[in-house]
């Protein structure tokens, strides 16, 4: 597994949740690589090796009627919930300019005080907000979270299961199992 394989399936919950909401059949074209690739930053070549080991470890499958990747949600929360954090850990670093995450982003904001003086910020030149730097899941973790809400909520609740202490980390992950 590779980050970005966390990534890509997420974007995929971020999509069947977008098309279940709306009630309506979905745009298969972004399912497929080019599709993928201009909703995540991760390019054509890597979606379709993500997709492959995806499908070999029971993380996705294909959907029987459209046959667009779909990911198995619940082995997808128990890997993020219960493995993630040890697999892609991440220290907080630096002071810098970024994009919200963890308690701070959009979806956790009020439901969570910070007993520290600086929140988690992906580091952005063109970022809001001063915190402490974490590195994203993936590369272009930020410029898919710019792309789409949910994918953003998504990613921060991940976050938040990987940085944050146990308390964090059961809201976040009470959460997660919501939207997935």
């Amino acid at each position: 597994m590779k980050s970005h394989d966390i990534g890509l399936l997420l974007k995929l919950v971020a999509l069947q949740n977008r098309v279940s909401q709306k009630a309506e059949q979905g745009d298969d074209s972004l399912y497929t690589a080019r599709g993928l690739e201009q909703e995540t930053g991760i390019s054509k070549t890597q979606i379709n090796l993500s997709l492959n080991r995806c499908y070999d470890v029971g993380l996705a499958k294909k959907d029987r009627k459209s046959g667009v990747p779909v990911a198995n949600r619940r082995a997808l929360s128990d890997f993020i919930i219960h493995g993630l954090k040890y697999v892609f850990p991440v220290k907080p670093g630096e002071i810098t300019r970024g994009i919200p995450t963890t308690f701070a982003a959009p979806i956790l904001e009020d439901k969570l005080i910070s007993a520290g003086d600086f929140i988690m910020v992906w580091p952005d030149a063109n970022g809001d907000s001063k915190g402490q730097a974490i590195e994203p899941l993936f590369k272009s973790a930020v410029y898919a979270s710019k792309r789409d809400p949910e994918m953003y909520a998504l990613l921060a609740l991940v976050d938040a299961i990987r940085v944050g202490q146990p308390r964090e980390a059961n809201l976040a992950a009470e959460m997660l199992e919501q939207r997935l």
